[in-house]
């Protein structure tokens, strides 16, 4: 096969073994890579009744056929595993440049299985890999384990994904952080990594990857880079995404104060437009991209003096106005705790913007958070219920390490209804009842409240839609979106080029890059069976219709924000659009696959598994 290395490697962690298994070509065809190449794995790896921490969970790393190519913004990997965060479907994707070294090694993916009885790390390198000690190396950061891998190894460009003291320690926000500055950030896989013993992956690869036609294929790609310098991607390339926070301020969409509002008052202060005149050190871009999106940020001076981090929009607005921070310095601070010690950043915000909250209204005391001011706005506080968070200490981190979902049902009192998750992911920088096309396709997201799955937010932000209306015609905009990014996200694409591509573009790549011929359309089917695929491991592990809603405050609170004051969703509307959704894809309205659909999608087996021996038509009403 052309594209594919054709192989990854089975490691038997236990036995500290492994094994090549050769990759098929049906397999490459019918889900293409990365999240395709994820759902099938966790499918037929992880049975029901499989807990996330046990050995009998998968940790599989997966790349796309266009990784190590010329095609641009393609160096990215995805992990999957059973989430420990939501019990259901787990996986991120990182940039950076792992990838690209995976492939060129001759890989193209890696499938972790059992757990070390001490902690090693793994070195790929080309053809070769051995499982190596890292006892010396556990307890330390992200950072200073890559540095530490690659002086054992002896190579400084050596590629590094490690796990910091979260995931060792289970924290089920814990991710997996690679080139200091990229990260698995989502749903506690970094946890299922240190579950695991598993402290790195650390990879060398020297070969180039034959691909069908290399003169199509670079030709295209060029056209493409011009394509990532144009209007499209500019905000990105001059603010970075942090150029968000100025129109969601607009739009009353900006999370603050938990979710309570949807407007910061200082918003201005926080902005990716003040960002770069004051704290951007460099504007840096990852292995074969040409957008380069990853600004840098330094604290010239103050007590968080030298700290460096990359700021995107999601960590600025959930570490920032969500808690009431306005501090950049602060903010900046938070994030390099976060990516040192190995955690999301989003759901570290949403954790520590409910605590503020329960603190606020006396559900936490003084002795719950361990002596910590814990008040909306107090950036100090903030930093320091992170710290404790990472390092599961106190009353206060060894609660906040739990998620917000767990978090909430431990302290009760109320809490739950103002604990921000879908599934038990927290929710994302994005409003949920100013933005209501947004908040279907979050909450129906297979791996929780997520952004990334379907871009159904993009309707609401851009006015193609009533954006503070829902009805039955939303389902069909998040079902379309989510076929399409099932494709990016295994092809695998970085979400950036999206607004560069032209239809047909996504199947050219592919066609130019493996020589198998695929249509647009065929492309769209892939991206539906393996979206199907995904939500049948759900269905696996319980999921119904029932983990398809928003979380209270998105019901029972109005908004006060001016432009939207009064805006609430009603659980009449939601449930019309969510009707609209199932019917779109085909399912039954609980939320569960039919057996005609899986049948046109060649997952006859799946349904059978399943029990959906009869075909179901949906039932409105």
């Amino acid at each position: 096969m052309k594209g594919y290395a054709g192989k990854y490697i089975v490691v038997d962690l236990e036995r500290g073994k492994g094994k090549a298994e050769a990759l098929s070509e049906s397999v490459a065809v019918n889900y293409i890579g990365g999240y395709g190449f994820g759902a099938r794995t966790l499918y037929d790896y992880v049975k029901a009744g499989v807990e996330p921490y046990s050995p009998e969970n998968v940790l599989a790393w997966w790349t796309g056929p266009l990784a190590g190519t010329v095609a641009p913004t393609t160096s990215k990997y995805a992990v999957f595993a059973r989430s420990p965060l939501t019990g259901f479907f787990g996986f991120g994707i990182s940039s950076g440049g792992f990838a690209y070294e995976l492939k060129c090694a001759g890989w193209d993916g890696i499938i972790f299985l059992g757990k070390s009885p001490k902690p090693v790390y793994f070195f790929v390198d080309d053809d070769g890999y051995e499982i190596r000690n890292a006892t010396g190396i556990w307890g330390r950061t992200t950072w200073e384990t890559e540095e530490l891998v690659r002086e054992e190894l002896g190579d400084d460009a050596v590629r590094v994904a490690s796990i910091g003291p979260a995931g060792e320690g289970l924290v089920r926000i814990a991710n997996i952080t690679n080139d200091r500055n990229r990260q698995v950030g989502r749903t506690g896989l970094g946890a299922v990594m240190g579950s695991k013993m598993l402290k790195a992956v650390a990879v060398r690869g020297t070969k180039s990857v034959e691909v069908a036609d290399p003169e199509g294929l670079f030709k295209f790609s060029m056209e493409l880079n011009e394509r990532c310098q144009g209007p499209k991607t500019e905000k990105y390339r001059v603010y970075g995404t942090p150029a968000n926070v100025l129109v969601h301020q607009k739009l009353c969409c900006l999370p603050s104060y938990n979710f309570q509002r949807g407007t910061f008052e200082y918003a201005e202060e926080v902005s990716g437009e003040r960002m770069l005149q004051t704290h951007v050190k460099k504007i840096v871009a990852c292995t074969n991209c040409s957008i380069a999106c990853d600004h840098v940020n330094e604290v010239k001076d103050g007590p968080y003096k030298g700290t460096v981090a990359s700021m995107d929009y999601e960590s600025l607005n959930m570490l920032g106005p969500c808690c009431g921070v306005r501090d950049l310095d602060a903010i900046t601070k938070a994030v390099q705790v976060c990516d040192t010690m190995g955690v999301d950043t989003i759901s570290a915000g949403v954790i520590i913007a409910w605590a503020m909250e329960c603190y606020e209204k006396g559900i936490l005391s003084d002795a719950d958070v361990d002596g910590l001011d814990l008040r909306f706005g107090n950036a100090d506080a903030m930093v320091g219920a992170l710290e404790l968070l990472c390092k599961k200490e106190g009353k206060l981190g060894k609660l906040l390490a739990e998620g917000v979902k767990r978090a909430s049902e431990i302290v009760g009192k109320g809490s739950e209804k103002f604990a921000v998750h879908n599934k038990g992911l927290e929710w994302g920088a994005y409003s949920m009842r100013s933005l209501k096309t947004s908040t279907l396709g979050f909450a129906t997201s297979i791996r929780g409240a997520c952004y990334l799955r379907s871009g159904s937010y993009q309707v609401d932000v851009r006015g193609a839609v009533d954006r503070l209306k829902l009805d039955r015609s939303r389902g069909k905009i998040v079902y379309d979106g989510e076929n399409s990014y099932a494709v990016i996200d295994s092809l695998i694409l970085c979400k950036f080029i999206r607004g560069a591509l032209a239809p047909g573009d996504m199947a050219k790549l592919y066609s130019l890059a493996t020589g198998f011929e695929m249509a647009e359309d065929r492309m769209i089917l892939a991206g539906e069976r393996i979206h199907n695929l995904a939500k049948c491991f759900n269905v696996m592990h319980g999921a119904s219709r029932k983990d398809d809603y928003p979380p209270p405050r998105a019901f029972e609170e109005e908004m006060k924000d001016e432009g939207v004051k009064g805006v609430r969703i009603t659980r009449e509307e939601y449930d019309e659009a969510l009707d609209g959704y199932y019917e779109a894809r085909g399912w039954t309205r609980e939320g569960i696959p039919t057996k005609e659909k899986l049948s046109e999608l060649g997952l006859e087996k799946e349904a059978s598994e399943l029990g959906l021996e009869e075909v179901v038509s949906f039932r409105a009403g």
